[in-house]
């Protein structure tokens, strides 16, 4: 069977893309289940084809397939019902099955209204795609019906089979990774927890399964052999059984792997021996949901966590090298000035390096949507309309959106303004072996104040001057070659290129074939009158196009016209004859 797995698209423009262009996981899992039993799998991510409906057309009439899934989350279901018609207009008598949370908690809604969906898998898709598949191969089309954890109509009913047992253990998976390139990973599936606005309780049962520390380590493996550096491990809470964090740790180590990644936790799960494992490991952020600095509010969305158990995990955190990200919600039941002036003190007593600000959205599925469906009387057939999300404060009248927008504005701008105070006030652990890693640590967020992400927000004071500190502070702690270009980058702006050269000869002298350092360096004797030393710095430094342009420039600037029409001929070769 050729199998095609869609990832679709969400119907409101994003400002950062980063929720919505990853397909989830679930899916490279079930494509190698399909692959490893013998058949053809291809996953498309339309994350962003909207409006592209020639191009979907065409695609899926390549791929000539015989089944199709499609994954649903809640805010692309549009986008999944608009490639399922598609599909259906391409290819009418190919099943088009919808998966994922959106889909099995609307499952009634969606089979009821919208006759191009034949079939929705109702929580883990593996066994049950797979068995679809293989009975469709054999032509038992019939005997899908029967088909554990799967939902569908028999003539004007809607039929949902007993749920398919959750697959054990999950080392029993083929690993996604001898099949496909991705770098969101997972290392266990489940919650304990019962937060309110999540469906995670519904979907897993509370419940939670893990990989063996053996299986996601070799999944790590492959995927760096097939260039992936860097990974966004997505377990709900990642530290949740201690000593299997520490056994993933030390393998990731004695493989020397040399990846860096992030993680999410929860407050009242970490401790200091986690954290030092997990920077030794290479992780280099931790992501909590704090949601509330009231507690009343967080005891309403079911976040049992108290303040104490938020301020000691960041400050542990950030001591350990580890950049701590806050999750916060804003605009929920019975939020006020009041409460929001509480999530900001919170926030001023944790220092978060990074903060994420949600509106709380309700979504199927969740104790929420169960509420708001008691209070108001609706029923699923609202999803009717086109819209993502119903937003909290669109249901409850004592909430405006103004008001509500304003919160966010206080909270967001309360963060920046505070920022670099959080940033200089980090206190490192005090053992030598992590001297390097504190130098990493200080040296990436020096980069992220000084050309990275808070170099351009308006309400962060100064942040030239705060990546400056930490450059400096980085050095202190161990040679980072980092913290050498950026000083040195910082220098130069300002015009202290005398200073920058001193930096750099350092930088070099323990990095000398740094090709970024060698670059600077030449940049700055160019800006000092010493042509000549800067044109052998660039010559000497490859034949990329910036070393080719900026040597070119100093070519001219000596009047070594042989050696500019060379420059040209060369930089002709690379598509850019136009020296600078």
């Amino acid at each position: 069977m050729n199998v095609l797995l869609i990832n679709p698209y969400c119907l409101d423009p994003r400002l950062q893309d980063y929720d919505i262009k990853v397909p989830p996981i679930g899916l490279y899992y079930i494509g190698a289940n399909l692959l490893a039993n013998g058949h053809k799998c291809t996953i498309l991510n339309y994350y962003n084809m909207q409006g592209k409906r020639e191009i979907i057309e065409n695609e899926i009439k390549t791929f000539r397939p015989d089944l199709i899934g499609i994954s649903i989350l809640h805010a692309n279901r549009w986008g999944g019902i608009d490639i399922a018609r598609i599909s259906k207009a391409c290819f009418p008598h190919v099943p088009v099955v919808f998966g994922g949370p959106g889909a099995s908690f609307l499952r009634r809604h969606l089979l009821t209204n919208f006759k191009e969906i034949d079939y929705i898998v109702l929580g883990e898709g593996e066994n049950t795609m797979l068995s679809v598949a293989d009975l469709l191969k054999e032509g038992r089309v019939k005997d899908i019906s029967e088909i554990p954890g799967l939902a569908f109509r028999r003539g004007g009913e809607i039929v949902k089979n007993e749920p398919e047992p959750f697959i054990q253990p999950l080392d029993s998976l083929p690993d996604p990774s001898q099949y496909f390139s991705f770098q969101h990973v997972v290392s266990s599936r489940g919650c304990p927890w019962n937060c309110a606005f999540c469906g995670s309780p519904r979907i897993w049962k509370r419940k939670v399964r893990f990989h063996s520390p053996g299986y996601f380590v070799a999944q790590l493996e492959n995927l760096k052999r097939s260039g992936v550096n860097f990974f966004y491990v997505s377990d709900d809470t990642f530290t949740l059984q201690k000593e299997r964090v520490l056994e993933i740790c030390r393998l990731i180590i004695e493989k020397d792997l040399n990846i860096t990644w992030a993680a999410i936790s929860r407050v009242n799960h970490v401790d200091e021996e986690i954290l030092y494992w997990m920077r030794r490991a290479g992780c280099m952020q931790i992501s909590y949901g704090v949601e509330s600095g009231s507690p009343r509010i967080r005891k309403t969305l079911n976040k049992n966590i108290s303040d104490k158990q938020i301020q000691d995990a960041f400050e542990l955190t950030s001591s350990h090298g580890l950049m701590p990200r806050a999750y916060f919600i804003y605009g929920s039941p019975g939020e006020t000035k009041k409460t929001i002036k509480e999530s900001i003190r919170l926030m001023e007593r944790i220092h978060p390096l990074s903060a994420i600000f949600y509106i709380l959205d309700i979504f199927p599925g969740t104790a929420l949507y169960d509420r708001f469906r008691k209070r108001t009387g609706a029923d699923d057939d609202i999803w009717l309309k086109r819209v993502e999300d119903i937003m909290y404060f669109e249901t409850d009248p004592s909430l405006s959106r103004e008001s509500v927008l304003n919160f966010g504005r206080r909270l967001r701008k309360a963060f920046y303004k505070n920022l670099p105070r959080f940033a200089n006030s980090v206190k490192l652990v005090n053992k030598k072996e992590m001297y390097p890693l504190h130098a990493d640590f200080l040296s990436r967020l020096g980069m992220t104040f000084g050309f990275g992400d808070y170099a351009g927000i308006k309400d962060i004071a100064h942040p030239q001057s705060v990546a400056e500190g930490l450059f400096r502070r980085a050095l202190e702690y161990h040679p980072d070659h980092r913290a050498f270009l950026g000083l040195a980058m910082l220098l130069q702006r300002r015009g202290l290129h005398q200073d920058a050269l001193e930096v750099l000869d350092t930088g070099l002298k323990n990095f000398p074939d740094s090709k970024e350092l060698l670059t600077c360096k030449g940049i700055s004797l160019m800006h000092t009158g010493r042509m000549e030393r800067a044109l052998e710095i660039f010559l000497n430094n490859g034949s990329d196009r910036q070393s080719l342009e900026y040597a070119g420039y100093c070519a001219r600037s000596l009047g070594r016209h042989d050696l500019v029409r060379d420059i040209l001929f060369r930089l002709d070769s690379l598509g850019n004859s136009n020296p600078s």
